[in-house]
């Protein structure tokens, strides 16, 4: 069924394209929103009247296409994806990949309109060229670069001995801190002396000491007194 198309839809056309499609999709769909008319003498007389305007938005667009192709091809974007040491992706850089990068610099672009010139999909890292459909014949090449970002795994053998090497460690330092604890508990107990009075350590410690030095610094004169109290006691 030959129709004229009332507004741009792609990828079918723009406005004032004569269209061939299905019927049930001119009936169902096409004419129910204004999309299209049935291409008649009518339909053909009114859009002659509109042609002035239609080529006006076409010249826009062209003009606006030739604006974007130069803003593209200037850009240089960077995709950076995981990879292997061998600079295989792990996944691949999809042409919706390109369009979210794009997005990202405020460039909304469909997905359909991107081709990957390397084929459906990049699955290695390097630079590659990505075309990007405009207006019409209008194409922008886009420079592309794919860098990879290596995950480091961890071996085997040492997820397998950390855990033992840390239990180690753990019991090494409660050891300590248990010998530790027993030596300060030793130092600061009481000592029980006749009578069951309890005497701090430290005094036991040094009471020796000053016995002792009360022994010593008993000169001769001390003791000479000492014997004169003794007789004279005897005497009375």
């Amino acid at each position: 069924m030959k129709v004229i198309l009332n507004k741009d839809l792609a990828p079918l056309g723009e406005e004032g394209d004569v269209k061939d499609v299905a019927k049930g999709y001119a009936r169902n769909y096409l004419f129910p929103r204004g999309i299209a008319l049935p291409f008649n003498e009518m339909t053909v007389k009114l859009f002659e009247g509109r042609r002035e305007q239609i080529e006006s938005r076409k010249a826009e667009k062209r003009a606006d296409a030739a604006g974007l192709k130069e803003k593209l091809e200037s850009l240089e974007l960077t995709i950076t994806m995981p990879a292997g040491a061998n600079g295989k992706l792990y996944g691949a850089v999809t042409s919706q990949t390109v369009a979210d990068e794009l997005a990202k610099q405020s460039y909304q672009i469909e997905r359909k309109r991107i081709e990957l010139v390397a084929g459906a999909n990049i699955k290695n890292v390097g630079k590659y060229k990505v075309l990007v459909k405009l207006y019409e014949s209008a194409a922008a090449e886009l420079s592309v670069t794919v860098i990879g970002q290596e995950i480091k795994t961890e071996s085997k053998s040492a997820s397998a001995t950390r855990p033992a090497r840390k239990r180690r460690e753990d019991s090494r330092e409660a050891s300590e801190t248990q010998a530790a604890e027993t030596v300060s508990a030793e130092v600061a107990a009481p000592v029980v002396a006749e009578g069951g009075t309890e005497i701090a350590a430290e005094t036991v410690a040094t009471e020796p000491v000053v016995a002792e030095a009360a022994s010593v610094d008993a000169g001769p004169e001390a003791q000479a007194e000492d014997s004169s109290e003794a007789d004279e006691a005897d005497k009375t």
